[in-house]
């Protein structure tokens, strides 16, 4: 396959996919903080001095007699790690706007696994410390870490299908939000009132101004720091603030229109390059955009590779030593952490999830299959920020380097277990191993519009067990990239394609006409002839050039022009274009595959793994049965 074949369909390089781009992000950023993690221990054990010297510095912001003033270790977890909450929170929203969050039952399930994922661990350490001077660090063996757990499950899940990350991601949304919350409420020192409420106050109009409409950036920044510092003011941790501003910012994709009328202010500023057409033209393309993913494509690579990793080597520095280990692992703060994690959380999920699909009688079901959800929760023992964070609000001295040391071992234990978990499939027939790790659970339909034998054009058996719909622009040149891929993919037997039309007349002035033209063709039974020439000949769409193809096909031409002519067909154009609208699809091309939008590049290896994702949960569920626990 050529290197421009294997680009991402311009919705992908637009609007990532609402899930699958974060987790991409995440998986990538994991080693950089896990580099992070090296490094602050060899930095800490050479020189210990240094390490403390530098984190302990004070820098302090004064404007006027207004005075902020905090050493860069505190900068770093009250101020940085502020936007990486951020972006914790507008994944969130976007999970609830575009996700299966928008069926809000769906909901429960990875909810109370989240909560139960964070209430058990909390009390096995509570259990253990009790009585103890470290019982009021329970929080530190509560939260997981999205970034290293979902980087780690790449390592040690390979093959793992994106639905297992997918499912996994959403429980830790949960664990991320309660435990921000934890800290607010259980982690604060001494609560001043009034700073609190002017905080609330200053958050509540910026919430307001959302929702009415503002989109000033300048604005919003404002309001946020401002609401920040009042936090910080009134004892309560302020990466709250992040959290909150995420969840307020909403997520949605990008309008036809929103976008045609972006392509027109570009073209006025391609024909006068002025300053003020410029301005006009970025604003116009910025606003086709939802907040939620301009945030997201701002912040994310931002603290998933810089702000995180700097959490990492601020936070897990530790000085270790032979008679250091030995008090640490007979220490009850570093057991309860352990034992919070590589037991408490794998219980936790997977009894909550059973527990769950059992009382609702299989009416409710994770989303993915036992052994993945086993995995998702032996994967969930491995804490890091968040933990750390709270370990270092709740412990100081020995106390804090016992729980770190706790923290780590627990990282490499649940990454043992989650490996030696997804091993076993090595050992499982590939029906099992799609049962396990897929499950039996019914998908969500993006397509809003079922395929049509009667009307939709398609080739391949009618009886096959998968079937890619593609949303197309004959003019468009990503969809001409995407052609031999498509024709390597109907080499499969057990395949069924179908095109609709998607003329994207803003910037394919010849799409519109070339769609009519394959209409024309098809009412004379040469849909597949013709479209295959406009697939080949995509700079060629005049209408004296597809008279000829008419020809050249062996049509008859009067009836071919007139049909053009008349615009006999661009009714039948226009509702392939509403059921796109429909179901979300603004870019071309765009393939569903069984009814479900594919987010990933078109080479044809990632479209194939995506068909054998679909062929695979196509025969699970042609055999479902109600299941309503493991077997």
């Amino acid at each position: 396959m050529s290197e421009p074949t294997r680009q991402r369909t311009l919705w992908q390089r637009g609007i990532a996919a609402p899930v699958r781009a974060f987790l991409r992000t995440e998986s990538a950023s994991a080693g950089v903080l896990g580099a992070a993690i090296v490094v602050a221990l060899l930095w800490s054990n050479l020189d210990t001095g240094s390490y403390e010297t530098l984190w302990r510095t004070e820098l302090s912001v004064r404007l006027g007699g207004f005075e902020v003033a905090a050493d860069l270790r505190e900068w770093v977890n009250s101020g940085l790690m502020t936007l990486f909450f951020l972006v914790v929170g507008l994944e969130a929203r976007r999970e609830f706007d575009l996700g299966d969050f928008r069926d809000r039952r769906r909901f429960l399930l990875p909810f109370t696994a989240g909560l139960v994922g964070l209430v058990l661990p909390a009390l096995i350490y509570t259990v253990v410390n009790l009585g103890g001077p470290g019982a009021h660090g329970w929080g530190v063996a509560m939260s997981s870490d999205t970034a290293l757990a979902l980087g780690l499950l790449t390592l040690l899940g390979r093959g793992v299908p994106d639905r297992v990350r997918v499912f996994l991601l959403t429980v830790f949304v949960v664990d991320d939000l309660v435990s921000l919350l934890v800290i607010a409420i259980a982690y604060s020192s001494q609560i001043r009132v009034l700073p609190l409420i002017m905080a609330v106050v200053v958050f509540a109009v910026l919430v307001v101004l959302r929702v009415v409409g503002v989109r000033s950036g300048v604005v919003l920044a404002v309001l946020g720091f401002v609401s920040w510092l009042a936090l910080l003011e009134s004892g309560v941790d302020p990466v709250v603030v992040g959290l909150g501003v995420g969840l307020a910012t909403s997520a949605y994709t990008p309008a036809r229109d929103d976008l045609e009328r972006a392509t027109g202010l570009f073209r006025l500023f391609r024909e006068q390059p002025t300053a003020e057409l410029a301005r006009e033209a970025t604003v116009g393309l910025n606003r086709s955009l939802s907040p939620n993913s301009r945030l997201q494509n701002m912040f994310h690579p931002w603290t998933s590779y810089v702000i995180v990793p700097l959490f990492g080597l601020a936070n897990a520095g530790v000085a270790i030593d032979g008679g250091f280990l030995a008090r640490a692992y007979t220490s009850p703060v570093t057991l309860g952490i352990v034992l919070g994690y590589v037991v408490g959380k794998p219980v936790a999920v997977f009894g909550s999830t059973w527990l769950i699909t059992r009382l609702s009688r299989g009416r409710i079901r994770p989303p993915v299959g036992w052994l993945a959800v086993a995995g998702s929760g032996t994967i969930a023992g491995i804490g890091f920020t968040v933990s750390l964070l709270i370990a270092t609000l709740a412990f100081d001295g020995p106390e804090l380097d016992q729980a770190k040391v706790g923290v780590l071992t627990a990282v490499l234990l649940s990454a043992a277990v989650t490996w030696a978990v997804y091993r076993t499939t090595r050992f499982m027939s590939p029906k099992k191993k799609a049962l396990a790790l897929l499950g039996t659970s019914e998908q969500l339909i993006d397509l809003v519009d079922e395929v049509d034998p009667e009307r939709d054009h398609i080739r391949g058996p009618a009886n096959a067990s998968v079937t890619v719909v593609e949303y197309g622009d004959f003019q468009c040149p990503y969809c001409g990239l995407a052609e031999p891929v498509v024709r390597d993919l109907l080499t499969d037997t057990d395949l069924r394609y179908v095109w609709r039309h998607l003329p994207l007349t803003d910037v394919h002035p010849q799409a519109q006409i070339a769609a009519e033209a394959a209409e024309a063709a098809a009412a004379q039974g040469a849909f597949w002839p013709m479209h295959d020439l406009l697939m080949q000949r995509q700079e060629n769409l005049r209408i004296v050039e597809l008279l000829s193809y008419a020809e050249e096909l062996g049509l008859d031409r009067e009836r071919f022009h007139d049909d053009l002519k008349r615009h006999q067909f661009e009714a039948r154009i226009a509702q392939d274009v509403q059921s796109a609208d429909l179901s979300g699809v603004s870019g071309t091309p765009t393939f569903f595959i069984n009814g479900q939008r594919h987010y990933g590049s078109f080479d044809i290896d990632t479209l194939s793994a995506a068909v054998k994702t679909a062929r695979a949960r196509a025969v699970i569920d042609r055999h479902r049965k109600p299941v309503v626990g493991p077997t």
